[in-house]
């Protein structure tokens, strides 16, 4: 049985399921290029008003204390990638001792085999902010975090679309699916 789960900003997300069968990845379609998540990646509901597209929960590895979240956004005008990427940074404090270019990795890639990519890789302290986007924001400081952050622009009808997706957790959870989650990334066509 195929159902349809949606529609939103020109993304098509289908949920593939078979009677008797165990369970499948979602098939996810940005940008008009499709790749099918692994099986353990747990879709879960949006928060109301959210800016998301869809998020999944990737199971903790041992001894961590919980799973880490995997966050698509698809957003028109979303400001350019280099600016992008220095939020994704400033989301993050470099611990004493350890040298940014240690800290701090990025990669160019095609994705899809149509756009210019960069898969951009972060450890250190997460500034954990609540609420996110307020000025006044509580923020709490949480050891051992990693962020592993895709972005890409597509130029359509005249404007440009941003499309990103956001893997943070623990550094052990992330580092598990590290290799999974570039796979994926990497596979869309």
């Amino acid at each position: 049985m195929v159902r349809f789960a949606g529609v939103m900003a020109g993304v098509l997300v289908v949920v593939a399921t078979l009677a008797g069968q165990e369970r499948k990845g979602v098939t996810v379609e940005l940008a008009g290029c499709k790749a099918t998540t692994p099986a353990d990646w747990r879709e879960e509901p949006l928060p109301p008003k959210s800016l998301r597209m869809m998020q999944f929960k990737l199971p903790k590895a041992e001894g961590d204390p919980e799973d880490a979240e995997l966050a698509l956004f698809v957003l028109r005008g979303g400001g350019a990638v280099e600016a992008n990427l220095k939020r994704q940074e400033a989301k993050f404090e470099i611990p004493p001792g350890v040298k940014r270019e240690d800290a701090i990795q990025l990669e160019k890639f095609s994705f899809g085999g149509k756009y210019e990519a960069y898969l951009q890789d972060i450890r250190g302290i997460y500034l954990k902010k609540f609420p996110p986007f307020a000025p006044d924001a509580k923020i709490t400081r949480v050891p051992d975090y990693r962020q592993l952050y895709v972005i890409f622009e597509v130029q359509e009808n005249g404007g440009t679309i941003v499309y990103s997706m956001t893997l943070l957790g623990p550094a052990k959870t992330v580092e598990k699916h590290k290799k999974a989650f570039v796979d994926w990334v990497k596979s869309f066509k």
